[in-house]
C-alpha cells in the first residue's frame, strides 16, 4: 500500500519527460504535487488531468536560475497545501559537443541550470524542511557522470559537481531532519535529445533513446520508491539504466 497520500512533493521541469512522469505515478499513487516549470501552458494540461482523475496539482511557472521563483515555488506548495514533503530538483539541460568547439554560452548555461538551479532548489526547500522537523530533497542526475565519455565532459562535470555537494549536506544533515536522494538515469526517451545543437551529436543520442531507451515512467517509479520508504529510511542513490546500455 502506498504511504504517499497526504504527501505534499514538488516538482521542477515538470513539463515533460521524467518530471512530467513523475508527477503523474505520484499523484495517482495518491501525493499531491506542485508542478514547476517554464511551459506554463503544459503544465496547466498535465494538472488538469490529474485533477481530472481525482488527484490534487497546482501550477507554478519557475526559471531554476532565478532564487526568487524556486522561493515562490515552494512557498505556493505551502500556501495552497500546508507543508512541503518532498522537492524534486528534477529540471536540467544537456548541451554536448566537443570541448574544443568553445561553446562557452553552452558551458554557462549548464553550470545555471545544472548546478546552481539546484542550490537555488536547496536555498528555497531547506529552511522549510527544518521548521517542519522533516524534509525529503531528491535531484535527478545522470549516468554521465559515471561513465564519462566523448562530449559530455562539460554536462557530466555538472552532474558530478551536484553528486558532490549532495554528499556534503547528508553529512551535514544526520540529524534526522533532511533525507536526500539521487537518482541518475541512463538513456531515457525525452525531449533531451531536441535540445542537443551539434546535429551529430543529436543524432546519435536521437537513436540510441530510440533504439532502447527506457520510458520516463522507469525513473519515476524510482523516485516514488525512494518517496516511499519510512522517514528514516534514506535511499541515498539510485542507478538505473537500459539493459542494453553500455
Amino acid at each position: 500500500m502506498s504511504t504517499l497520500p497526504g504527501t505534499v512533493v514538488a516538482i521542477t521541469g515538470a513539463s515533460s519527460g521524467i518530471g512530467a512522469a513523475t508527477a503523474r505515478l505520484l499523484a495517482e499513487r495518491g501525493a499531491t504535487v506542485v508542478l514547476g516549470a517554464r511551459r506554463t501552458d503544459r503544465l496547466e494540461e498535465l494538472a488538469e488531468r490529474i485533477r481530472a482523475a481525482g488527484g490534487r496539482a497546482a501550477t507554478c511557472a519557475v526559471d531554476v536560475t532565478e532564487p526568487a521563483g524556486l522561493e515562490q515555488f515552494v512557498g505556493l506548495a505551502v500556501t495552497e497545501f500546508g507543508r512541503l514533503d518532498v522537492l524534486v530538483n528534477n529540471a536540467g539541460i544537456g548541451r554536448i559537443g566537443p570541448m574544443a568547439e568553445l561553446d562557452t554560452a553552452s558551458w554557462s548555461a549548464m553550470i545555471e541550470v545544472n548546478l546552481r538551479g539546484v542550490l537555488n532548489g536547496i536555498a528555497a526547500a531547506l529552511p522549510v524542511f527544518r521548521r517542519q522537523g522533516r524534509g525529503h530533497l531528491v535531484t535527478t542526475l545522470s549516468t554521465a557522470g559515471l561513465r564519462i565519455v566523448p562530449d559530455q565532459g562539460v554536462y557530466a562535470g555538472t552532474k558530478n559537481a551536484v553528486r558532490t555537494l549532495l554528499e556534503g549536506l547528508r553529512q551535514e544533515s544526520t540529524d534526522g531532519v533532511l533525507r536526500t536522494t539521487s537518482v541518475s538515469p541512463g538513456y531515457v526517451r525525452t525531449e533531451f535529445a531536441d535540445h542537443i545543437e551539434d546535429p551529430a551529436a543529436r543524432a546519435r543520442a536521437a537513436e540510441n533513446m530510440r533504439e532502447f531507451g527506457l520510458d520516463p515512467e522507469a525513473v519515476a517509479r524510482a523516485i516514488a520508491f525512494a518517496i516511499e520508504q519510512p522517514h528514516e529510511v534514506e535511499i541515498g542513490e539510485i542507478t538505473l539504466r537500459p539493459t542494453r546500455q553500455g
